[in-house]
């Protein structure tokens, strides 16, 4: 059967019930059948499966014990780590809603999101201690559970960590509030108490969108939603992607991001195949792990993938191993993916969705996935491709923004009935998610991403994708980083501007140059009429290009202009 034919096919009865059921059940059900299977593998130590469920169990417990009750939340403050998955589904167990965060957030943001997700507990780093004790008075916080990256190691490798100061440490002050989490697993127990969970009812999670206009926004998430999503993720990758140990899927996406998150269920924890955690993406050690683990899979972004291409060191390793690749998160450059191809030998599949209505299309495994596309959609997601003025639905081959619906998932942020109301719609009776993003659907079945929406240029009547002129422009080779923008202007509605940062050893290029280039490569009405040289571009949480803060700037000098 191929791909198209089990996305587009009817989801079966079987399908249906099995997604009413938490999140952690799945697991379960693998620890029982593989327990003495490889399933993380963290700074160079193993855990089976059947030591994974116990360590989930443990710290379920110790929630339990410290007063954590059903629909409770816990906020994860912390890195890629065993302590993290231990958070995540420990959480889920006794019916509480773990509320995973960036490690990088500042007091200021990490005081707002305590405060808006009425978070009880917090589970961070001790490196980052200091700003939760900072801001603990003012929150609802009960208590602080700390963690360090080495706690779970032998005492042996911590003992030569600490000596070649490879392991950062960070002061943590005793008081009746803090608690470590290495002694709160070593005095629980392994068995949490049966608490009754409703899938589509209760919280599997609470995540939070980037925040790059304003505080982030809260996106609830019941258990059925995230089951669907891995489930169907899964069953397309049967034949392709293989279980029980077969695989290993190295995990360098932060695992608060959504996409993270499904992708170690999908291919990794609800399949038996071992887990490869990567606390910080250090390009040499992303490269040694595949080398040393013989990776199989691989799941980045396209400034992840840039980064390993462009490495100085890249030659020097043996990647031959990885079989499927995978992005998402952002908008592949075709010349990413070619120069991936030919460097390593493999295409890079993509995937698009977002937090709002989960993981949503995936590229057919069985193929080899075409420039532009990111996939066809999952059984349980419905998309709809529409005139982002009369919500109607444009024609096969016509640009429109992208509508979502999920039957499973919620249709409101968190406390937020103002953007809600602003990017939720009906339509024919059915709530959809507006992505803010444009594409189109091929006649293939295939959705085509043309732009962000915000990202999208109108000059003189035509609609310019920002990221496709910052692609051509990334392909200069004394280019490391564009950004390309419109500036107001009332005799053509924007005019194309871009902002480039140049490689350190680049010498003699000129604005003029960079023009030039573009000509050659893009219609007379794509060419940026300015471009501007700077050090550095600024990036959200995890990495995105902030287009929109360089936009805001800049409409905000020609405001000062006028």
């Amino acid at each position: 059967m191929s791909s198209e034919e089990l996305i587009y096919g009817q989801v079966g009865q079987y399908e249906k019930t099995i997604y009413d059921e938490p999140v952690f059940a799945a697991i379960d059900r693998i620890c029982e059948k593989y327990p003495d299977k490889p399933a993380l593998i963290y700074l160079g130590k193993t855990w089976t499966y059947a030591e994974l469920k116990e360590l989930i169990d443990r710290f379920a417990k110790a929630l339990y014990t410290l007063g954590v009750s059903h629909g409770d939340r816990i906020m994860l403050y912390i890195p890629n780590s065993p302590q993290f998955l231990a958070g995540f589904l420990g959480s889920m167990k006794i019916g509480a809603t773990p509320v995973p965060v960036s490690p990088i957030y500042t007091p200021f943001e990490i005081e707002y999101l305590i405060n808006d997700a009425q978070t009880i507990y917090i589970l961070c780093q001790d490196t980052n201690f200091g700003y939760v004790k900072e801001v603990f008075q003012n929150t609802c916080l009960r208590g602080i559970i700390v963690t360090n990256y080495a706690d779970l190691l032998p005492w042996w490798k911590r003992a030569v960590g600490t000596i070649f100061d490879k392991i950062p440490h960070g002061v943590v002050e005793k008081d009746k509030n803090v608690y470590s989490f290495k002694d709160l697993i070593k005095e629980s127990t392994p068995d949490p108490p049966k608490v009754e969970i409703n899938p589509r009812a209760d919280l599997s999670r609470l995540l939070y969108t980037g925040g790059t206009t304003g505080f982030p926004k809260g996106v609830p998430t019941n258990h059925t939603a995230v089951v669907s999503f891995v489930s169907e993720v899964r069953k397309i990758s049967e034949g392709f992607v293989g279980e029980g140990g077969e695989e290993r899927f190295i995990m360098i996406n932060p695992l608060f991001h959504e996409m993270a998150q499904g992708m170690t269920m999908a291919w990794g924890l609800t399949k038996g195949n071992p887990l490869l955690l990567m606390p910080i993406p250090d390009v040499d050690a992303i490269l040694d792990t595949i080398q040393r683990y013989k990776v199989t899979l691989f799941l980045g972004v396209p400034t992840l993938y840039r980064m390993i291409l462009e490495h100085d060191r890249v030659d020097m390793y043996d990647c031959s191993s990885l079989r499927f690749c995978l992005c998402g998160a952002d908008k592949l450059p075709p010349e990413v993916n070619e120069r991936w191809r030919k460097k390593f030998g493999r295409p890079i599949f993509q995937c698009y969705g977002a937090t709002e209505v989960g993981f949503t299309t995936t590229s057919p495994f069985d193929k080899d996935p075409l420039p532009e596309s990111i996939g066809i959609p999952l059984p349980s997601r419905e998309v709809l491709i529409v005139d982002p003025d009369t919500l109607e639905t444009v024609p096969t081959n016509e640009v429109g923004e992208v509508l979502v619906r999920c039957e499973y998932t919620f249709k409101h942020y968190w406390n937020k009935p103002e953007e809600t109301a602003r990017s939720f719609v009906k339509v024919n009776g059915k709530t959809f998610y507006r992505m803010g993003d444009f594409a189109r659907r091929g006649e293939d079945g295939q959705l085509y991403f043309v732009d962000r929406g915000a990202d999208i240029i109108k000059y003189k009547g035509y609609r310019v994708s920002a990221s496709e002129i910052e692609a051509v422009l990334q392909d200069h080779s004394a280019v490391i980083a564009a950004c390309v923008v419109g500036v107001p202007d009332a005799k053509t509605g924007e005019r194309i501007k871009a902002i480039v940062v140049l490689k350190e050893d680049a010498r003699g290029v000129s604005s003029l140059d960079l023009l030039n280039w573009c000509r050659e490569r893009l219609a007379p009405y794509k060419v940026p009429r300015y471009i501007e040289f700077r050090d550095m571009l600024p990036k959200s949480k995890v990495g995105k290009l902030l287009r929109r803060e360089v936009r805001d700037e800049e409409r905000r000098k020609t405001q000062k202009k006028k």
